[in-house]
């Protein structure tokens, strides 16, 4: 049986924040925008939810068909529904975040994607929508996952050190951090395993770690 409702039904579409390390600075993922509105102007990957798909299966779609990047894990974290945030029609954004190793992804332009650049989260340009303000909201999301530790595993390589975990940690807060007593909690919390290796370069040679349960 076919239903009929006497009601708009507003368009739903995912929109996604990744983010990265780039020396040291917290950095997101933009794309420009290749067609109205807004063409030209820097904003998030994403788009409209298809009928046959969920809407974790359209944050991953469309950032795949924009960017080229496969995210293993995205985290939602909030809805966007100001009744004006789109000029096409009344439009609905489920905000997803991501986090990913500078080294491990090579983002490249596509679908209706014009190009794509990391932007320091200091130094954003003018974002289209109101996707600043989802910038915003994921980086307050993330601040807020990221006293647990585990999130962080996301900005680093599979061994890291725990001045590379402190670097990580730093970044996403904004602000410096107690080396001693983050090292101790970092350990205490279950969430690294030591590897048995070392660091290797031009530091001097550090303790390697992973996350625990990580072959």
């Amino acid at each position: 049986m076919n239903y009929s409702y006497p009601y708009p039904h507003p368009a739903l579409t995912t929109d996604i924040a990744v983010f990265t390390l780039r020396e040291g600075r917290l950095c997101v993922l933009l794309i420009e925008r290749a067609e109205e509105p807004y063409a030209g102007a820097w904003a998030l990957p994403g788009g409209f939810l298809r009928m046959d798909e969920t809407l974790d299966a359209c944050a991953r779609r469309e950032l795949m068909e924009e960017t080229g990047v496969e995210a293993s894990v995205l985290f939602p974290f909030a809805n966007y529904s100001e009744p004006d945030r789109d000029p096409r029609e009344r439009v609905i954004s489920a905000a997803y975040l991501a986090l990913m190793p500078f080294d491990q992804m090579s983002p490249r332009a596509d679908s209706d994607a014009a190009a794509v650049q990391w932007a320091h989260l200091d130094d954003l340009p003018q974002l289209a929508f109101d996707h600043a303000d989802i910038v915003d909201g994921a980086q307050k999301a993330l601040r807020s996952r990221c006293e647990a530790f585990e999130i962080l595993f996301g900005l680093l390589p599979a061994k890291f050190t725990l001045s590379a975990f402190q670097g990580a940690y730093e970044a996403v807060m904004g602000e410096a951090a107690d080396r001693r007593n983050l090292h101790k909690a970092v350990l205490a919390s279950g969430l690294v395993s030591e590897t048995g290796e070392m660091s290797q370069g031009r530091h001097r040679p550090a303790r390697l770690f992973c996350a625990a349960g990580r072959p």
